[in-house]
């Protein structure tokens, strides 16, 4: 099947994506291939989004849904073996194109391996090597002949080290409403159009519920205590679903907790704050305009680690986009469910600053909102292009 992207709208791709927020984001990105090349052929790891856009996967990719140093080391000799099965297999196949979305301490060592093979390579979502790990942009350079980009300043520093590299905008910034329709998400939940409800997301990954889902909820019941009328909605990742529940059940929420499977948006565009963990979720929160609470713990060997290796002062998304914390942090030792609690109150407590903070999301969706479908495929025709 020819490389060539004018030749009857065929094309074969691998793909790899690493986690919950890999697989929405390469589903949407498959949604803009499939239009430009309605033959398309694409398989490797992936999740339910891109399978939905018929994608073949090899594997699950919750098999690489792990974050933390010695999280990874529990897992490496699983992840290793598949990265080395896939690599053979792409190399015996000789794909066109091999897309990494996200997954970056999977995707770029595949990738430089693949490239030196004469195997071209896409790296969708930029490593966040301005706020971390800065040392990674030699790597990056090695791995991919283009990288797709989701924030508006990293193109320019990616140009800075030779590295060719385009905007694309955020993809989730096309698929959240400007204004979200919370009533029509309450109906649906079933929640009353005047209820004070607070989302709780403890993660995508098992590490990430092991760590802070019995603080969330512990944080919950504080918040209960405090104000008895507030009602609970909960989009538990189906995988997680088990554990999820059982730390819902430790905490004695009752009826005021609604466990949904997934729906992770409808909670979102439904409640008023989200006690949220640090990842992707922090950004779409802020797409739905929601006032938030950052909490975020890990091993604490993996957290010293990261913290040497920091370059900014903020871990959430929105606040890194913002250059400040325009919503609270609390991580390891300080996410404890007394501060959780008391910070959820405060936004609670003061709708004007939570008016404030949703003028200042309502600017950063305008930024991120852009044809990524066309703008990415335009670029991946460039670099197929002989």
């Amino acid at each position: 099947m020819s490389a060539d992207p004018s030749t009857a709208g065929a094309l074969r791709l691998a793909m790899v994506a690493g986690e919950v927020s890999g697989d929405l984001l390469a589903g949407l990105l498959l949604q803009g291939l499939n239009r430009r090349w309605p033959h398309l052929q694409a398989y490797g790891i992936g999740g339910p989004n891109m399978a939905r856009q018929g994608f073949q996967a090899l594997w699950p990719h919750e098999k690489l849904a792990v974050r933390g140093y010695v999280e990874v080391l529990r897992h490496y000799r699983e992840i290793v073996g598949i990265r080395r099965a896939l690599k053979a297999r792409l190399l015996a196949d000789r794909p066109p194109l091999f897309i990494g979305v996200d997954a970056p301490d999977f995707n770029l060592d595949l990738e430089a391996g693949l490239r030196q093979a004469g195997i071209r390579t896409v790296h969708f979502v930029c490593p966040a090597i301005w706020a971390w790990r800065a040392g990674r942009i030699d790597q990056i350079r090695r791995s991919a002949d283009h990288v797709l980009c989701i924030f508006p300043f990293e193109p320019e520093l990616l140009a800075a080290h030779g590295i060719a590299a385009t905007y694309v905008g955020h993809p989730l910034a096309g698929v959240i409403p400007q204004e979200p329709d919370r009533a029509a998400a309450r109906r649906a939940i079933g929640l009353g159009e005047h209820e004070k409800v607070v989302a709780i997301l403890p993660g995508s990954r098992a590490s990430e519920v092991r760590y802070l889902a019995d603080v969330f909820f512990q944080a919950a019941r504080e918040i209960q205590r405090v104000r008895p009328a507030v009602r609970f909605v909960v989009p538990a990742v189906p995988a997680l679903r088990v554990p999820i529940e059982q730390a819902a059940h430790r905490a004695g929420l009752g009826d005021a907790l609604t466990l949904l499977a997934g729906r992770s948006h409808e909670a979102l565009a439904a409640c008023d704050v989200t006690l949220i963990a640090s990842g992707t979720a922090t950004l779409e929160a802020a797409l739905f305009k929601r006032p938030m609470v950052i909490g975020y713990r890990m091993n604490a060997l993996s957290w010293q680690i990261m913290k040497r290796q920091a370059l900014q002062p903020w871990v959430g998304l929105p606040n890194i986009l913002l250059r400040e914390m325009a919503v609270p942090e609390l991580l390891q030792h300080d996410a404890t469910p007394a501060r959780l609690a008391a910070s959820v109150l405060d936004w609670l407590d003061a709708p004007d600053t939570m008016a404030a903070v949703q003028q200042k999301f309502h600017a950063l969706h305008h930024q991120l909102r852009r044809d990524t479908a066309t703008l990415a495929t335009d670029a991946i025709a460039q670099v197929l292009q002989p």
